[in-house]
């Protein structure tokens, strides 16, 4: 066991000095960790009260500037603002002066690779996209999350290894994505850390209306085990009614949530309806069982006014299509962005993934994201009056 005392962070040699634009989840969780790491953070924008009290609590004794005092004073930027809110910022501080040649401009969306900063690449800065899937809480909890974090890592070839230092610096796990697969990857992690947030608390809902006193301890081991299952096996894990063929069930459960909770009935047909996809298509539904569960989906989707809901559109077998992943012709559809909401925080401010929740929060992951932080709605005003309410970076 070593036991020579370790200097304070602060004591260190710093080899660059970090300014943060959008003092939401996302930012001053990424600043504290690369201080960590022996950089120095420098400057900080912020402008709601939220914002102020986390860089408070994650960056004491870092002072508060605007938007362009920061790029003055920092080697190294870290850009933490909601996906829409980007483009707009970077060109702003671009036109104004604010970006200086051999700065490096990170920006950390789950959407956006490094075209984005291309304004500021034409200033001389050296643009790059690292987004943690992971959501973001705003607390110091999060630098600790941090730790074998994935990040999605998009930069010109010749900054590849500078930016993978930065997130193993940071504690991550750099994971390259090619620039016109970033849009794919955030709605990747939307689907799996967003949807799941939503999915969970309309289960904690339904539970409490049907009397369980304390859902979150009834689901908190189911869903660990489904979790763990599926990261595990894939569609292996499904089961339940519609992998079962249970087309009863599957109709009791319908009938009573339009009774008791007619929002939920549209969600729980559209994952009836991919999960029985995805388990004729791997073996798990049998098909002479599909015939009637698909037949209820497709009448209960009719009821509810549904376009997709009519039989005989595709599904995985043959049997009966359930117009779920695959579409009449054979298509999958790729939502371009799906916010967190995380944001990054979702996909937390990153979002955020973050703030998979940005899918800041996932962010994300973000998180997976997130689109902003409710409670935040900071604007990062550039030189140019670029505004844009901080988030999670999903």
């Amino acid at each position: 066991m070593n036991t020579t005392p370790q200097p304070d962070p602060k004591d260190r040699p710093a080899r660059l000095t970090v300014g943060v634009v959008g003092a939401g989840r996302v930012g001053p969780a990424l600043a504290a960790s690369l201080q960590l790491a022996g950089h120095r953070p420098v400057a900080v924008s912020g402008v709601s009260d939220a914002s102020r009290r986390r860089a408070a609590a994650l960056l004491p004794d870092v002072p508060l500037m605007t938007p362009a005092e920061v790029l003055g004073r920092a080697e190294l930027v870290l850009l933490t603002v909601p996906d829409d809110a980007l483009p707009g910022l970077v060109s702003g501080l671009a036109e104004t002066g604010a970006v200086r040649p051999g700065q490096l401009i990170v920006h950390t969306s789950g959407r956006y690779g490094a075209r984005v900063l291309d304004p500021a690449l034409r200033a001389g800065a050296l643009p790059l996209a690292l987004h943690p899937a992971m959501t973001f809480t705003g607390t110091p909890v999060d630098v600790q999350r941090l730790a074998g974090c994935s990040f999605g890592v998009t930069a010109p070839e010749e900054l590849r290894l500078a930016a993978e230092a930065l997130v193993i610096e940071m504690g991550g796990e750099p994971e390259w994505i090619a620039e016109d697969r970033r849009p794919l990857y955030h709605a990747a992690l939307a689907l799996g850390s967003n949807h799941l947030v939503t999915l969970v608390a309309q289960s904690m809902e339904l539970l409490r209306a049907s009397g369980v006193s304390a859902p979150d301890r009834m689901l908190g081991p189911l869903l660990g085990a489904s979790l763990d299952n599926a990261l595990r096996s894939g569609d292996a894990a499904l089961t339940g009614p519609v992998a079962r063929g249970d087309a009863g069930t599957v109709a009791a459960h319908v009938a009573e949530l339009r009774e008791h909770a007619p929002q939920a009935v549209a969600g729980y047909l559209a994952m009836a309806r991919t999960t029985a996809d995805r388990a004729l298509a791997h073996g798990l539904l049998k098909p002479e069982l599909a015939e009637d569960l698909l037949g209820v989906l497709a009448e209960e989707a009719t009821a509810t006014g549904g376009t997709s809901g009519a039989r005989g559109t595709g599904g995985a077998n043959g049997a009966r299509g359930t117009g779920g992943a695959a579409d009449t012709d054979g298509s999958s559809d790729s939502p371009e962005h799906a916010e967190d909401p995380t944001g990054s925080d979702a996909p937390g401010d990153l979002g955020h993934p973050g703030d998979p929740g940005r899918p800041d929060g996932p962010a994300g992951p973000d998180g997976p994201g997130d689109p902003g932080d409710p409670e935040d709605p900071d604007a990062p005003h550039g030189p140019e009056g670029t505004a844009g309410p901080e988030g999670d970076v999903r």
